[in-house]
């Protein structure tokens, strides 16, 4: 299992759009990927588990990554979360 952490940028959270874009980089990993918030967590492929969070602008949130693809996943995870939220 891989595990990072992010702050989010993001002036509005991880609202509907970025929420949106984050579940749809979330479907391309081959391994399971769980946001956690506090202690809340939720499948990041999933929109509604991902809402649910109510991630705001400067959370941090922890990233696992598990499964066989887990390093590949990771690293594009991260890329994305850098460049979008």
């Amino acid at each position: 299992m891989i595990v990072f952490e992010f702050t989010v940028k993001d002036e509005n959270g991880l609202h509907a759009r970025p929420a949106g874009l984050l579940v749809k980089e979330a479907m391309k990993c081959k391994s399971s990927v769980t946001l956690k918030k506090g202690s809340k967590k939720g499948d990041a492929k999933k929109i509604f588990n991902v809402m649910g969070l109510s991630v705001k602008h400067g959370d941090i949130i922890e990233v696992e990554v598990e499964g066989d693809n887990e390093e590949s996943d990771a690293k594009l995870l991260k890329d994305f979360i850098t460049a979008n939220i």
